[in-house]
């Protein structure tokens, strides 16, 4: 059977070019990242560049992963920074 091992999900959160917070998932943050630099992938980055990668969590399964994106991405700006900040730290 082939696919990533059930606990290398990553959720991961951008800087874009036009200051939002970007929230996603994946099994290699690297290579995704650079699909979303060349504006493939994610339709959101049509319009915006992602800048910097800000946050990353690791150790999910597939399945944990997407829904502690779409935690994520129902949090308020402020609360993303504080996640942040908090992972930093």
């Amino acid at each position: 059977m082939s696919g990533a091992p059930a606990r290398d999900w990553c959720v991961y959160i951008l800087l874009c070019s036009d200051g939002s917070l970007y929230t996603g998932i994946s099994n290699d943050v690297a290579r995704r990242l650079e699909a979303h630099r060349k504006g493939r992938g994610a339709k959101y980055f049509r319009g915006r560049r992602p800048q910097r990668l800000l946050f990353v969590e690791a150790g999910h399964s597939r399945s944990s992963a997407s829904s502690r994106e779409m935690e994520i991405k129902k949090l308020r700006r402020e609360d993303k920074l504080r996640l942040i900040e908090k992972g930093r730290g």
